[in-house]
């Protein structure tokens, strides 16, 4: 995945997400790179871009001072001991921001943080991790180093801290994780360079990177449907197999062929979608901005966020036209959370005659 398009999911997710639960403190009204003392607390623990149509997601830039508080605000983390402990949410569903934080109780001067990232099932270019800024109320991307494509899994982020810290009066950062690629696990090693010639290291903490199960039944390799002929019926099943909701589940429909010297175009196709309490409705199929194939956003199966253990289920039916051309068609069913891609499921077919 390109830089660039890293940096703009970066500005843009919410895909995604998105949710902090528990692990980073509110961080004050500190300046930004530094920490905050905070009193201590007794126990204290730590799809594709063509064709694919998903609905856009709400920006992080955009959420109010209240939910940018409510994201920050937690616990300290590690031991009275601890010069440095980093703490990190133990699963981390892609598309969705998970909570991690750094906790000093020694004196910074113009220091560095370091966080030494190693993935597993997944390229470390495709991870986030951002810091939250009590003076704008914003989430800031961390400074990244990759390791180049040596070491696709390794990968390095940074950021400027100071802080007047000590054992009986820690300061924190809260930061935030986000996985936009595929499931793995996620190793993060946290480091520090005080300004005063010191490095203070924390224990490596893991993460689950998961996503909500898809499947299609009722499609098989190989489908045709004939010109003018009945519609074929078939679902797209999403199941919420992590242990967090999901709450800007989208889905959508692609399709792109060429029979002949003609492209299959979005009147050739019938796309309809069962709603509950309408019956079966018309979804428009429109042509993609970047190639003659076309997309359709799915209506979603409910108003709610995907609860852990739930499914949502997209009931569909494909009909031809009766002068639509002869052709193979490539066509497929992408499932997303805001504007992260979460799985994209091909459903070839044939357009026949007869």
């Amino acid at each position: 995945m390109a830089r660039q398009s890293m940096s703009a999911r970066k500005a843009t997710v919410g895909s995604a997400a998105m949710v902090v639960a528990g692990l980073a403190l509110v961080i004050g009204a500190a300046a930004p790179g530094q920490a905050v003392p905070v009193a201590a607390t007794a126990g204290a623990r730590s799809v594709p871009d063509c064709g694919a149509a998903t609905a856009a997601g709400v920006p992080a830039a955009q959420r109010t001072h209240a939910a940018a508080a409510t994201e920050a605000a937690t616990a300290v983390t590690g031991s009275a001991a601890q010069k440095l402990a980093y703490g990190l949410a133990p699963e981390a569903p892609i598309g969705l921001w998970s909570s991690s934080n750094v906790t000093l109780r020694t004196p910074v001067a113009k220091g560095i943080v370091h966080l030494d990232v190693t993935t597993h099932g997944f390229i470390a270019d495709s991870l986030l991790i951002q810091r939250y800024d009590a003076k704008t109320h914003r989430w800031v991307d961390l400074d990244v180093r990759s390791a180049g494509s040596d070491s696709p899994n390794k990968g390095r982020f940074s950021f400027p801290v100071s802080a007047a810290a000590s054992p009986g009066r820690p300061a924190t950062v809260a930061l935030r994780v986000q996985a936009i690629d595929r499931p793995g696990r996620l190793d993060v090693s946290a480091s520090v360079d005080d300004g005063h010639g010191h490095t203070y290291r924390a224990p490596t903490r893991s993460t689950v990177v998961d996503r909500p199960t898809t499947g299609v039944t009722g499609w098989s390799d190989g489908a045709g449907l004939v010109r003018g002929g009945a519609a074929k019926e078939f679902d797209l099943r999403v199941k919420n197999t992590t242990k967090r909701a999901y709450p800007e589940l989208n889905a959508g429909f692609s399709a792109y062929g060429q029979g002949g010297d003609r492209f299959v175009a979005p009147k050739d196709l019938v796309l309809q979608q069962y709603v509950p309490e309408r019956g079966w409705q018309h979804v428009p199929l429109v042509p993609s901005g970047c190639d003659p194939g076309m997309s359709a956003a799915l209506v979603p199966t409910a108003k709610k966020p995907l609860a852990p253990g739930a499914t949502a289920v997209y009931r569909l039916r494909l009909a031809v036209a009766p002068d639509a051309p002869v052709a193979k068609v490539e066509a497929g069913l992408s499932v997303g959370n805001g504007d992260t891609s979460l799985s994209y499921r091909s459903l070839p077919f044939a357009i026949r005659a007869r």
